[in-house]
């Protein structure tokens, strides 16, 4: 099992008499990932917000706040206690046999074009023996093809964008991926995380994007940029694309402060272990 210690500071000045927000940035609740602790405080006394959960166990905070500075710091403890089989092990699911709440990830999408890049992706990935391999394949062309660059791309970019420049960061390896594996059918999903294990070489902790695929009746994690340690990555926001999952998303005048994000795992003996590298399919949700 894996027990991390979650912290996030938010900044932000408010530039008009009022702001709306949206955040995604509560630990989901799934069977693999139970959230122990937490602690929030809005720093605006006259701020309101509350918090609302899906059937899935995704969290999203609603709050307004008025004119004037505002900070949101957070805290959790959050244990992770994975789904992994063997990657042979696990199947493709047949279109016929997806179940709807997986149907709703084969389509294109904004920042997912599967639809432009149907005959790309089969010249690919179509010969390829059916299974948890093949969508292995994928991320693995992804992470060899684009270069990790911070500041590299904009809230504009898409996996055709990716594709033609071969740079980005970890949101335009996700779109990429998920876009190729709609377009051999296999349905994918942008997941908004945290960047445990990442190299300090690429800047503070931060926000992390993954991509999680259907396959064998559950949804197992992918991690094309390269960058985390999948075994470290908590799970915050699931979405078609980064459109669906952004950590914050603002609406009125407002500047922010680059978030402050702290995400620590604990080891005690044989009950909680140090996130590592694993060959096996790991998953932390079925829904």
């Amino acid at each position: 099992m894996i027990r991390l210690q979650f912290s996030l500071e938010l900044a932000y000045t408010v530039l008009t008499p009022s702001a709306d927000f949206f955040f995604d940035f509560h630990p989901a609740y799934t069977p693999q990932q139970t959230v122990m602790l937490e602690n929030l405080t809005v720093s605006q006394a006259a701020a309101t917000w509350s918090l609302q959960q899906d059937a899935s166990g995704q969290r999203s905070m609603r709050l307004q706040a008025q004119s004037g500075p505002l900070k949101v710091n957070y805290q959790a403890t959050v244990e992770i206690a994975h789904y992994s089989d063997d990657p042979a092990q696990i199947p493709e699911v047949p279109v016929y046999q997806l179940p709807l709440e997986a149907l709703h990830y084969i389509y294109p999408s904004r920042y997912c074009q599967s639809d432009r890049l149907a005959a790309y992706a089969f010249a690919l990935f179509g010969h390829l023996p059916q299974g948890y391999s093949r969508a292995r394949a994928v991320c693995d062309w992804v992470q060899q093809h684009v270069q990790f660059r911070s500041n590299s791309s904009s809230g504009t970019t898409s996996a055709i964008d990716t594709l033609v420049e071969r740079v980005g960061v970890c949101r335009d390896f996700a779109h990429l991926m998920i876009a190729m594996c709609r377009a051999i059918n296999l349905p994918a999903r942008f997941v908004t995380g945290t960047d445990y294990g990442a190299d300090p070489a690429l800047g503070p902790p931060d926000f992390h994007a993954y991509v999680e695929v259907y396959l064998g009746g559950r949804w197992y994690m992918f991690d094309p940029s390269g960058t985390a340690i999948p075994m470290g990555m908590m799970r915050l926001a699931t979405g078609r694309d980064a459109a669906d999952a952004a950590f914050a998303t603002i609406f009125g005048g407002v500047q922010s402060e680059p978030p402050r994000i702290e995400v620590l795992a604990e080891q005690n003996g044989h009950q909680w272990q140090l996130p590592v590298h694993t060959n096996q399919g790991l998953s932390t949700a079925v829904v």
